[in-house]
């Protein structure tokens, strides 16, 4: 029988679609007083995958990503995507927009192996956990760089999301192997070395998987 063994702590990610930068700046306060501090951010971008969200956001949505540093159990995953949910709706109301979401919170986790995203809806692919949320395995790390499964959305196959993921992989495989954010690097000593991931965190331009699925994602 194998032994039983509580899985290592997981990074937070939260990709965050909205009107615009404004709007992505304006919950940003929230999610820090819920996650603590930053720690690797993409700035917002258009968002140019799909007109999914055009009755809720608009026809040129921004798309944007944070990290925390705070390393949690993947369980609580559950609550996370929960919570998120209420303030999505918590927005709206204040937006006068109920039952359309102005902002659109999509929370993952990280391990060094893979990324995961949450979602209220059922697939082939994804794994209850518990009170109504699955989670869906989106990349998979190997020989270097995240990949796609064939039914990854079509943005998490794209350069731009792998770089930025890769580079906050690089980040927990550095907290994880010394137990310090990254951004306390350089107290382990003048060099500032970094860690074989973090040598590897810029990846070099290459085709993703195909189309499989449009970027619209379900992940409600």
């Amino acid at each position: 029988m194998g032994e039983l063994r509580t899985p290592a702590k997981v990074k937070i990610i939260v990709g965050i679609l909205a009107k615009d930068s404004q709007a992505v700046e304006s919950v940003r306060a929230t999610l820090c007083e819920k996650f603590g501090p930053e720690d690797l951010n993409l700035a917002p971008f258009p968002f140019t995958f799909t007109n999914y969200y055009v009755d809720e956001i608009g026809s040129a949505p921004v798309r944007a990503f944070f990290s925390y540093e705070n390393l949690v159990e993947r369980e609580t995953i559950v609550d996370i995507k929960l919570w998120t949910n209420d303030i999505e709706l918590e927005i709206a109301e204040k937006k006068g927009t109920p039952g359309l979401r102005p902002v659109n919170l999509d929370p993952g986790y990280m391990t060094l192996g893979q990324f995961f995203l949450a979602t209220t809806k059922d697939q082939r692919q994804r794994v209850y956990m518990q009170r109504g949320i699955f989670v869906e395995p989106t990349l998979y790390f190997q020989d270097g760089h995240f990949h796609a499964f064939d039914w990854t959305y079509r943005d998490y196959q794209s350069e731009k999301y792998i770089q930025y993921l890769e580079q906050v992989r690089a980040r927990l495989a550095y907290q994880m192997s010394t137990g310090k954010p990254y951004r306390l690097r350089r107290e382990n000593g003048p060099t500032g070395l970094q860690t074989k991931d973090e040598r590897g965190s810029k990846p070099e331009a290459r085709e993703t998987k195909g189309d499989a699925r449009q970027g619209g994602h379900d992940t409600v």
